[in-house]
């Protein structure tokens, strides 16, 4: 590639990316999940479009793990386990239990109405079982979720990737007639993945905050980084270790993006930046894989399928799963239309492509067709549905707290910003009772700054900077959530 080339390359590819990103308000106006117009405009750039040829399936799958493996370590970073921890265990059973319900249903239905062998009919079930909670959320940032039923999406995202990948590549050996172990060697080679990408996941997060804590880095942007690595790093290990690697970055990721580290709200938008830029590469790349003249001979397939999904094998997953843990049954209502598909069903239906499955590429553009067109009939639902429900809560949400460290002073300053809903807001500064050592500065408000008097009310939106000791800044920052989620008499018999 010559220099002319490749700034033509840089100017094509900046262009996209701008386009995608002005796609977002686009999508939260529409309330469709911005990903479906990622597809779009890979569709609108390929061969049946402006011309751009590319049809490497190898390339995809590669990329494509890549990019899973950041979006996955966005989540975790991102994720609070005070929202997912209620709804942990129900998640947990229902991205195992319930993917293998989900698999076997809609493997059954495939064989039987696509005419299809049992390997490759189990096979599709397979692909399109790991649900997206990027796509559920992208079309309820207008009608907030309780805690319970956000978390348990949240958590069974980031968990069914990896049974659904270790299902799909045993799937995928037997159909190209590369293996022929019975099927209990494959469910405790996938037992033996997930307890083993856990056991990875944990101890590198771990092991990540350890450090951290004890390092001073001379820059504050190097704190994202290093925490991005380890996730990304967790992955690597596992992978090498022949365990699950996707379960290690999910929870690699939850456990550093939990930890009291410093510069922690940098850090998730730093990750948030990475998970947008592998999600819109991604789905532009798969439209660019796609063959538009081919998807309408896919329809029909990917309607049957989809609506044995979406209307039995969905339900009966959640049903199964969660029927133990007594939830209500508009919990199970929601859940069972909320199962979203992404980027994971396409980027899997590359796998039997690469390894040259029969009639692989028809999976592929059934895939696509299916994410496509039941995304489309089941988002606009979803806020509707909520509110049919009574689900739709506008709950108060946890403080954004940022801590920089004060290096040899032993002190850490904590940025807290009083967001909407926050019983923070009306109180005065002498009632928050912080512990010994620890002052607010500082406040934030309206354009203008002022040091603050015991007397000062907070306001919502203010924000106020926290000089404490770095001991007490655990004890500091559980002091100012239970005052948000609480009111002023929080804890007062302390």
């Amino acid at each position: 590639m010559t220099p002319e080339e490749f700034s033509t390359v840089l100017l094509v590819a900046s262009g996209v990316l701008l386009l995608a990103v002005l796609a977002v308000r686009l999508s939260v106006r529409t309330g469709l999940p911005s990903l479906l117009l990622y597809l779009g405009l890979g569709l609108l750039l390929g061969q049946d479009g402006l011309g751009v040829g590319f049809d490497d399936a190898q390339v995809v799958q590669t990329l494509g793990y890549a990019a899973l493996v950041l979006i996955l370590a966005e989540g975790g970073l991102t994720t609070r386990w005070q929202t997912i921890r209620p709804a942990f265990g129900p998640a947990a059973v229902l991205a195992t239990l319930g993917t293998v319900v989900s698999i076997a249903v809609t493997g059954y239905a495939a064989h039987w109405l696509l005419g299809v062998d049992w390997v490759v009919a189990m096979l599709i079930g397979a692909v399109v079982s790991s649900t997206d909670a990027a796509a559920v959320f992208s079309v309820l940032r207008q009608v907030p979720l309780p805690r319970r039923l956000a978390g348990m999406l949240e958590a069974e995202s980031g968990l069914n990737d990896a049974p659904v990948v270790i299902a799909v590549l045993a799937l995928t050996e037997v159909a190209a007639g590369e293996s022929s172990h019975p099927w209990w060697f494959y469910a405790l080679e996938a037992v033996a993945e997930l307890a083993g990408g856990t056991v990875v996941g944990v101890g590198v997060g771990f092991a990540g905050v350890f450090l951290l804590r004890r390092s001073a880095l001379p820059s504050s942007g190097l704190y994202p980084v290093a925490v991005l690595a380890l996730a990304v790093g967790a992955f690597a290990v596992a992978d090498v270790a022949h365990a699950s690697g996707f379960i290690a970055t999910y929870l690699c990721g939850l456990v550093l993006g939990n930890a009291r580290l410093p510069h922690r709200q940098a850090t998730r938008g730093f990750a948030e930046a990475f998970g947008w830029l592998a999600q819109i590469g991604l789905f532009v790349m798969l439209g660019l894989l796609a063959d538009p003249s081919r998807l309408p001979a896919a329809l029909g397939d990917a309607l049957l399928v989809g609506l044995a999904l979406t209307l039995l094998a969905r339900p009966l997953s959640v049903l199964l799963s969660l029927t133990p843990f007594r939830l209500p049954g508009r919990d199970l209502a929601f859940l069972s239309w909320a199962g979203l598909r992404g980027a994971v069903p396409v980027v899997l239906a590359t796998v039997p492509v690469v390894a040259g499955v029969p009639n692989s590429q028809r999976l592929f553009d059934v895939v696509l067709v299916l994410v496509v067109v039941f995304t489309l009939v089941q988002a606009p639902v979803l806020p509707w549905l909520a509110r049919r429900l009574g689900l739709a809560l506008d709950e108060t949400r946890d403080l954004d707290v940022e801590v920089s460290p004060l290096g040899t002073l032993s002190a850490d300053v904590l940025r807290v910003r009083v967001v909407p809903g926050s019983r923070l807001a009306g109180v005065e500064i002498f009632e928050l009772r912080l512990p010994r050592g620890s002052n607010v500065t500082l406040v934030a408000r309206d354009g203008g700054t002022f040091v603050p008097q015991q007397r000062t009310v907070l306001r919502a939106a203010d924000e106020i900077l926290v000089v404490t000791a770095a001991s007490e800044r655990a004890r500091v920052e559980e002091r100012l959530q239970q005052i948000s989620r609480h009111g002023k008499l929080a804890g007062w018999r302390r």
